[in-house]
């Protein structure tokens, strides 16, 4: 391990990292929540629990900020620099921005080290290299008059986050509202705000002028529902569970209507067809959309379709391909599987798990609890004959749990692959240029991977369908849209 990793790991172990609201002109306070690393539940230190107070000095700091435009008022050129340099201090400090996320979510370090951090430190590069490529529009009106659409900043923007990729998610939704001139506030999830809080930091010393970027730390309680209630906040953006996001558009109704964009839950599907030629080849992308990141993933592919005829064939792949998925400390390197986030998540994914059995559903691996740090591992498992009506089959479980369902036909399995709430991500797998043309535009999900589990990368827009959620994508230059609004400005030449 480097320096900075391992110098994390010291300081957590002495419980001495801290997060605190950086706000303009605050003084930190003293009201604290304890975070835990959940490998042992120690306490690795202290997140301010900012309440209203904190909120309302942080919205009207980033208003002033917006309007006063030191920020967006700069040219697209001078905040690419500000933003390159932050992109640079940021590659500078990518090992104790790993470490703190590994410590802070229980996410595997190798993950951290050659995934999350590499990706974040991409999408704000990505970004600070988009500012100044994206136009305005020329009306096609007569000689007499002259029509242009532009572009402008939504105003202040507040970015909520959720606690299962901290890194990556603040740079999906700090990258393109920060780029575009909007007065950003980000509001990390409380169990995993160290990253957040060291980005926010670094941002300032790049040159980010200060009221442009803040952020609040503590329960969705005390600061994200006054964020979703507050009238001078022009939009919220929230990537976190299903119930949360109904919570925000209540919020916006309450208060000034303003714009919500939702990236909520998934139970995205993996259709294995039995025209697959090799079916060694898939193995590792099916249990990666599966348990990658501990099943922690609201695009994990937990419902398995196959095909009649090559189910035990796949899933004897599966299981045997399994037992090589080390168990263990997330701060170890060859740790592939780390604990579930808080007790109060593994409870519910370990009562997901006994609902299954006692559903019908047949036990095909795992299904235990190895008494592991401080027991909240749950075993990578996989159940078989699910039905469409188990539980399982149709409720997300945000852990390591896989449903496998067989099918006879390709419109079975579009069928079965439909029936959900949700309809963030699918995965499908076949040798048949046409079926794979067929059945990937009938999956109502926002991403199809054909012969491999993916969600793009940073160019391709990312959302999804039904409650999966809208009102706008992560990535690719439709995320910038959001966090925009178009004005119409007519000359009369006459």
């Amino acid at each position: 391990m480097s320096v900075q990793v391992e110098n994390v790991f010291a300081r957590a172990k002495q419980g001495e990292l801290r997060a605190d609201a950086i706000i303009v002109g605050y003084t930190p306070g003293n009201q604290t929540l304890e975070s835990r690393d959940p490998f042992d539940e120690s306490v690795i230190g202290q997140v301010e629990a900012c309440t209203e107070e904190q909120v309302n000095l942080a919205v009207a700091a980033a208003r002033e900020s917006f309007e006063q435009g030191e920020w967006r008022k700069l040219a697209p050129a001078e905040r690419k620099q500000r933003m390159q340099a932050w992109v640079s201090l940021l590659e500078q400090n990518r090992e104790e921005l790993a470490a703190l996320d590994c410590v802070d979510g229980g996410k595997p370090i190798t993950e951290c080290l050659n995934t999350d951090i590499p990706e974040t430190i991409n999408t704000l590069a990505w970004y600070a290299e988009a500012v100044d490529k994206v136009f305005g529009k020329v009306a096609p009106t007569g000689d007499d008059t002259l029509g242009l659409v532009v572009n402008e900043p939504i105003g202040v923007v507040a970015a909520v986050l959720p606690w299962n990729f901290p890194a990556q998610m603040f740079a999906w939704k700090v990258g393109p509202a920060l780029v575009t001139g909007n007065s950003v506030i980000v509001k990390p999830a409380e169990q995993t705000s160290l990253s957040a809080w060291r980005m926010v930091q670094l941002a300032h010393q790049a040159g980010i002028p200060e009221g442009a970027l803040q952020l609040v730390t503590g329960l969705g309680e005390q600061t994200g529902m006054p964020l979703g209630l507050h009238s001078d906040v022009d939009m919220v953006s929230f990537t976190g569970s299903t119930e949360v996001g109904r919570l925000f558009l209540q919020y916006s109704a309450q208060s000034n209507l303003k714009e919500i964009v939702l990236e909520c839950g998934g139970k995205s599907p993996q259709l294995v067809f039995d025209d697959v030629e090799d079916l060694d080849s898939i193995v590792d992308d099916v249990l990666a959309a599966a348990f990658w990141n501990m099943g922690e993933n609201c695009s994990c592919g937990s419902r398995l379709l196959v095909q009649k005829g090559i189910k035990e064939p796949l899933l004897d792949k599966l299981c045997s391909r399994l037992s090589g998925w080390k168990l263990g400390d997330p701060k170890e390197a060859a740790t592939m599987i780390g604990p579930m986030v808080e007790p109060a998540h593994f409870n519910k994914v370990k009562a997901m798990v006994e609902q299954a059995r006692e559903q019908g559903a047949r036990l095909r691996y795992g299904g235990n609890m190895p008494a592991l740090g401080a027991g909240l591992f749950v075993e990578p498992t996989i159940f078989d004959d699910v039905s469409s009506d188990m539980t399982l089959f149709r409720d997300e479980v945000f852990g390591p749990v896989l449903a496998v369902t067989e099918f006879s036909t390709e419109e079975e399995a579009v069928s079965l692959a439909n029936q959900t709430q949700y309809g963030l991500a699918a995965s499908l797998y076949t040798s048949h240029m046409g079926r794979a043309h067929r059945v990937s535009r009938a999956l109502k999900a926002g991403t199809v991977s054909i012969n491999c589990f993916s969600e793009g990368d940073i160019s391709t827009p990312f959302g999804g369908y039904g409650q999966s959620g809208f009102g706008g994508r992560d990535n690719g230059l439709e995320a910038m849209d959001q966090y925009l609004q178009k004005k119409t400005i007519w000359y009369n030449q006459a």
